[in-house]
């Protein structure tokens, strides 16, 4: 057999150096493949936590300072005579309520309070606004009231009462707010239901 001259070209990647080099290059191009290189540092992490957190604070200080804004915006609301009036309502019930400084006079359809509203707690509810911002005794009340039962005028009124303070003056807003006198109720009976005794209430079934 005839000596052929040898090819070293053929012999490469056979030894052991080789073969781990071709496995590092594997997992290079297939860490790349993955996308794990794409993952952040601990440091990008933190810093990206810091810019979240500048946001979030610079978030709470502009709608702090909207919020100041939202209230030295907020003026009295007084007509040429120092009055100021508003309308409340619940259930079915519409109250018109006019205040001023005065001595505590609170008229309701020509009626003072005690004689139109003889229940003790429904007379407190009209009066609670009052009571709230300390100033029972210090302003004229008429109200205007029509529709309902008298609990629903009743609450009507403190709606009213409510509202005009805030008007009369803007400082009353947050006590006023917290205790919900200036939100409507908006709760209203159901209807009645055809086939039912009630909105709910069913007539009595016999069997026979």
């Amino acid at each position: 057999m005839e000596n052929l001259p040898l090819d070293w070209s053929e012999l490469d990647g056979l030894s052991g150096d080789d073969d781990d080099d071709e496995k590092k290059r594997r997992r290079e191009r297939h860490a790349r493949d993955v996308g794990a290189g794409d993952f952040p540092t601990l440091k990008e992490l933190q810093d990206a936590e810091t810019e979240e957190s500048k946001r979030r604070m610079l978030r709470r200080i502009l709608e702090m300072k909207k919020q100041k804004e939202d209230k030295l915006k907020r003026v009295s609301v007084r007509d040429e005579e120092g009055r100021s009036g508003a309308t409340g309502r619940r259930k079915t019930a519409t109250a018109r309520v006019t205040i001023k400084p005065g001595t505590g006079v609170f008229f309701v359809n020509h009626k003072p309070l005690d004689e139109y509203i003889l229940d003790i707690n429904e007379r407190g509810w009209a009066l609670s606004p009052f009571v709230l911002t300390k100033t029972i005794g210090l302003f004229d009340a008429v109200a205007s009231v029509r529709g309902g039962g008298l609990s629903g005028q009743a609450q009507a009124i403190r709606h009213g009462v409510a509202r005009a303070l805030q008007l009369y003056e803007p400082s009353f807003r947050p006590a006023l707010k917290r205790a919900g006198y200036l939100t409507r109720d908006p709760r209203m009976v159901e209807r009645k239901k055809p086939g039912r005794k009630k909105a709910r209430k069913a007539f009595q079934w016999v069997k026979r």
